[in-house]
This record gives C-alpha cells, structure tokens and sequence, in this order.
C-alpha cells in the first residue's frame, strides 16, 4: 500500500477525526503517522513524528470543545439578528439611493432636460402648423356669385329630379333665393331674398331647393358648405 504525502494526510485530519473518511484512508492516514512493516524486506517504516504531533493537536483542541458542551445561544439572539439585517438593508439602501441619486444628476436629469425642451419645440410647431392648417381647411361658406380665389370654388346644380316647371304666384317678379349647400351637394336652408313670398311661393321653392343636386363649394379639394344665388324666372301669374 502506497505511503500518503504528508500534505495529503494534514489536509485529512478534521475528517479523519470526524470518522467521515473511508476504512482504506483510514488506514492509509493511521500507517503514514505510526509505521509499518515494508512488504518487501520486512523492515519497519518509522512513522512521521510531525504529522503524529500535528494530530494530537487536533485530537485535543476536538476534545477540548467537546468538554465545554452545547453553548446556549442568548435569548435576545434572534432580535439583534433582525435588527443586524435591517441596518444592513437601510445601509444597502442607502447607498443604492445615493448611487440612483448621483446617476440621476450626472446622465439623466440633462437628457430630460434636452428631451423636454425638444418636445416643448416640437408641441410649439405642431400648434402652429394646426394654426395655419385650421385657418385654410376649416368649412367656409363660398358666395355664389364670388370670383374663385385659388382654390376656393362655390356651389354649382348638377340636375334636379323635380318636373320643371314655373312657380305660380300673383306677381311677375322674378323670385331670387339664396340657398345654403352642404358638403354634400344638397340645400339645408334658404332664403328669399326678393320677389313674391308666401306659404305657396315658399312651398313650391323648397320642392325645387330640396330635389336638386349640387357640386357642393370646395376649399383646397375639400368639400365645405357654401352658398348658391337661385332665380326663378318663367313665373305664371296667378289672377
């Protein structure tokens, strides 16, 4: 059986002692520190007096603690252990707090401050450029009888699905109304604006007005709503 190295067997002891080392260490440990016979003269192999010494050592600091016994811990161990972990986390905390803080001041707080300013300029262009878009783009009424400005274009009939035909009233004025279009193309309201009025006239307008079609008034290609001059002439007079 083959010698151990002296720092083989040192390194051995505290398991050795504890008997958590298997029979053949066992006996490999106990013939390095007390000897043995050599197997192929016979002759005895002095053991090693300083690993022998350096357990007895071991042995007696083991045997030492064994005689103190079971040390009872103190009754207020479990609340100072509490209390050591909890200053423990506030001093992590802490200095977690303070390394957030110094990064903050040093790399966040700027960035925002150039992510803030950028947006405020970038709200400040947008609410200009919805300024100048709701001054051309918002639904203007287009006088009929205006000249077209840019792309500024008024009402115009299409057809009307009504029979054609004169509008009986007692005066041979012609009845000129002022209609109002949607961006549709259809009349939701209007007014006479000079000739013959009454229930009958008014009748016989809006049975005209409401079965017409227009080309609704268009501002930029939008449609909006806008304004239309109608004249009835041809009108029969009624005795």
């Amino acid at each position: 059986m083959k010698n151990l190295p002296c720092k083989t067997v040192r390194a051995a002891f505290s398991a050795y002692l504890d008997g958590a080392v298997s029979g053949r260490q066992m006996q490999q440990i106990a013939r390095h520190i007390e000897g043995f016979e050599s197997e192929t003269d016979g002759e005895r192999v002095v053991g090693c007096s300083d690993c022998a010494s350096e357990l007895a050592a071991w042995r007696a600091t083991q045997e030492t603690l064994s005689a103190l016994g079971t040390v009872k811990a103190p009754a207020d161990l479990a609340v100072r252990l509490r209390q050591a972990i909890a200053d423990e986390h506030e001093r992590h905390s802490s200095r977690l707090l303070a390394r957030l803080a110094q990064s903050w001041q040093s790399a966040v707080r700027p960035m925002l401050l150039q992510v803030s300013a950028g947006f405020a300029g970038s709200v400040a262009m947008v609410g200009c450029i919805a300024l100048l878009l709701g001054a051309v783009a918002v639904p203007q009424e287009v006088q009929a009888n205006d000249e077209p400005l840019g792309a500024l274009t008024a009402p115009h009939l299409l057809y009307s699905t009504a029979a054609a035909g004169s509008i009986v009233t007692t005066s041979d004025v012609p009845i000129i109304v002022e209609a109002l279009v949607d961006s549709l193309g259809r009349v939701y309201d209007y007014r006479i604006v000079s000739g013959a009025d009454g229930a009958l006239v008014r009748s016989q307008v809006a049975n005209q007005l409401l079965s017409s079609i227009f080309q609704p008034a268009s501002a930029f290609g939008v449609p909006v709503r806008g304004r239309v001059v109608v004249t009835f002439a041809g009108i029969s007079v009624h005795p």
